[in-house]
């Protein structure tokens, strides 16, 4: 019985968090809709009032001065073009009806914010606080999920090539030859094996890049932008910068128009997901070359300092345990100073898959014993030694300890 329990634990955890991941794109699908009900009940009547408003004011207009309606909309169109004052006189359709509305919350938890549309009333700016509190932490949750789950599955992908390439070189049936003698055998060495960084980097951006050049190529003929425009629009919202220059679905009508609409919708947010977790690998490589570069500096500073050179002397002389009870800041210059090897043998690995099958779940709770450690006042003792992963806390520290976990010596 307990042997059956420990077989079936880890898989009913596994589904545990990939039913958590699909209840909190549920929720979340959920709240966008009851989002764009009340912003559509709030704003809606206000909308409707300025359109009567300003219809009013332009045929009073044209008919005062004699002008028709059609020659004062492409007058003010072609003035919109030329002085780029960003008057809009083009048929748009409402903001505030219940589709507009679905497409503004949806860039608010999305956290792009166009700005295409905003709410005007004093209840909808209040309601907007509190519901975008709530709706962009559970996307940077639902970001943070997908993260961990795309690089578990590149993960998985690049581990079966290279246990493809293995298998054409000859060294699987080499190490089956050794297995009798070794009590771990192959499976081991494959599970102890790290996809490099770069390569889930690499895929990353081509993802990306697919992403928008698909985006663009749809783009092109239904909002009549240029390629290099659709590029444009596809990084601004992908990264969810949002200038709102350029704006997709804000057309009154389109061919296909429902299915247009629900591809936007698909591709912003493949095309933000895919992105979201590209700059958090980046970033890791990035505060990698930072450490790299600052190991360097302090190395130099040991070889060229007096004092710093005894102390470095001192350390390769002493005992660590000795070090670190007579002198302490001796054995951090001996630390700093001796893991160039290290920082070089841990910048290129990642994830170790035999990490993966043993857990597959977000480290919340690493992020809760940070913020506790933190908020006590009490030191956090990293279990590696500065290899640049350590500290942090959010979506960067969540790929900074996976990472921390899986370069330690084993």
């Amino acid at each position: 019985m307990g042997g059956s329990r420990a077989v079936c634990c880890p898989a009913l955890r596994l589904n545990e968090d990939n039913a958590r991941f699909a209840l909190l794109a549920l929720f979340i699908l959920l709240y966008l809709v009851c989002g764009a009900a009340v912003f559509s009940s709030i704003e809606r009547p206000m909308e409707l009032r300025a359109q009567r408003a300003w219809s009013r004011r332009f045929a009073n207009f044209t008919r005062c001065h004699n002008i028709s309606r059609l020659e004062l909309g492409a007058f003010l169109r072609e003035y919109e073009q030329a002085s780029m004052a960003g008057i809009r006189v083009d048929p748009l359709r409402p903001r505030w009806d219940f589709t507009g509305a679905f497409y503004f919350v949806g860039t608010v938890v999305s956290t792009i914010g166009f700005g295409m549309a905003t709410p005007v009333t004093v209840s909808g700016r209040i309601f907007l606080i509190f519901y975008g509190l709530v709706g962009c932490a559970a996307t940077i949750l639902f970001f943070n999920l997908f993260l961990e789950r795309i690089i578990t599955l590149l993960a998985y992908i690049l581990r079966w090539f290279h246990e493809r390439r293995r298998q054409r070189s000859g060294l699987s049936g080499a190490s089956e030859g050794r297995r009798g003698s070794s009590p771990s055998g192959e499976a081991d060495s494959l599970d102890d094996w790290k996809p490099s960084v770069y390569y889930i980097m690499a895929i990353l951006g081509g993802a990306s890049l697919v992403i928008s050049c698909c985006a663009s190529a749809m783009y092109m003929p239904v909002e009549g932008w240029s390629y290099a425009e659709s590029l444009y629009f596809c990084f601004v919202a992908f990264s969810t910068i949002g200038f709102g220059d350029l704006v997709s679905s804000q057309k009154a009508t389109y061919t296909n128009q429902s299915l247009y609409r629900a591809g936007n919708f698909l591709l912003i947010l493949m095309g933000v997901c895919c992105l979201y977790s590209l700059f958090n690998v980046s970033s890791i490589v990035i505060k990698q070359f930072l450490n790299w570069m600052l190991k360097r500096m302090e190395c130099q500073g040991c070889r060229r300092g007096p004092i710093r050179r005894r102390a470095r002397a001192h350390c390769n002389a002493v005992h660590p345990a000795a070090a670190a009870k007579a002198r302490p800041h001796a054995v951090s210059m001996e630390t700093v100073c001796d893991s160039d090897t290290d920082g070089r043998r841990v910048s290129g690995e990642m994830i170790s898959v035999k990490d993966f099958l043993a857990s597959n779940k977000v480290s919340l709770a690493i992020m809760q014993k940070q913020l506790s450690e933190t908020a006590n006042g009490g030191p956090r003792q990293s279990h590696s030694r500065y290899n640049g992963f350590s500290r942090g806390v959010g979506a960067l520290a969540i790929m900074n300890n996976r990472l921390a976990e899986t370069s330690v010596d084993r």
